[in-house]
């Protein structure tokens, strides 16, 4: 099968999709629900097209293209009024975003939150493997005991980034610092520009330029840069080489924070040495890894 033909089935298939959405959505309500009056028993259960693109202020037929998936041109404010009139909820609004071929719009981040007593179990059974969450701003919002001692995070350790560039013991534990601070820099400037109109992206970075001139140079680059994974070396003054696959997970009840967890790299001893250095600690009766 060529490209065009791939692509014009998978826009089959999508335009399939945005009808039946479209219409389950539909007819999922009742008049009362979206504020009309009942009017007696109906024929097709829900709303009917043309009351929706009234409550919509859309034309009738322009509605009825749309629910039955036709290539027409469909804006974002057009397809927020359809999706307010429905009541559909953020993730079923992102949903008919990409059914109807555009791009989601950005979910507003939360304010920094502590973390919640189902998130600080998860960070508490993770031991004795490092594991904390931030924020959008890259404050720390929780981290275990584990990325305490492993990483050399201390009580003035409050924001990932500035203590990636002014903490002298997790640098000099970090293996490979020089070469992953660009991409430190690169992928803290992507988040910025998920939020233009957040001057606390600017604040920090104006701030930690000023006694960092590693951040300040690597900031002027204007480099930007995504990364899900990243494979961190330590080398702990206690427990030697320590080799960890980090993985960072978005905390979905609060847009903008996310969950960084470690495990300990395949083919290195990582895991046991782990257990031996917090098994040190007072009281370091460890749970072994699973």
């Amino acid at each position: 099968m060529g490209t065009d033909q791939r692509g014009g089935a998978a826009r089959s298939r999508r335009q399939t999709e945005l009808r039946e959405y479209l219409r389950s959505r539909r007819e999922r309500l009742t008049p009362s629900q979206v504020g009309l009056p009942a009017a007696g028993n109906r024929r097709t259960p829900g709303l009917r097209r043309e009351e929706v693109a009234v409550l919509a202020g859309v034309g009738v037929s322009w509605y009825t293209w749309l629910e039955q998936g036709r290539d027409i041109k469909v804006s974002e404010e057009v397809l927020d009024s359809v999706a307010r009139v429905l009541l559909l909820d953020y993730a079923e609004r992102a949903h008919l975003y990409r059914l109807a071929g555009l791009n989601p719009p950005q979910r507003d981040a939360a304010p920094t939150v502590p973390a919640s007593p189902e998130m600080q179990r998860l960070l508490d059974a993770w031991s004795p493997r490092p594991a904390y969450i931030r924020d959008r701003h890259w404050n720390f919002t929780a981290v275990n005991d584990v990325a305490r001692r492993v990483f050399g995070y201390g009580e003035t350790d409050h924001n990932c980034l500035v203590s990636y560039f002014t903490n002298a013991r997790f640098r000099g534990l970090h293996e490979h610092w020089d070469e992953a601070a660009p991409d430190v820099a690169a992928g803290f400037r992507a988040d910025a520009a998920r939020y233009p109109d957040d001057p606390e992206f600017d604040r920090i970075a104006t701030d930690l330029a000023a006694v960092s001139p590693e951040f300040a140079e690597l900031w002027a680059r204007h480099d930007a840069a995504e990364h899900l994974n990243a494979v961190k070396a330590v080398a702990h003054p206690e427990a030697g080489l320590l080799v960890f696959d980090a993985t960072m997970f978005p905390v979905l009840e609060h847009p903008g924070h996310h969950l960084i967890l470690h495990n300990p790299r395949p083919g290195t001893d990582t895991e046991e040495r782990l257990e031996r250095l917090m098994a040190s600690q007072p009281g370091g009766d460890t749970p072994t890894m699973n």
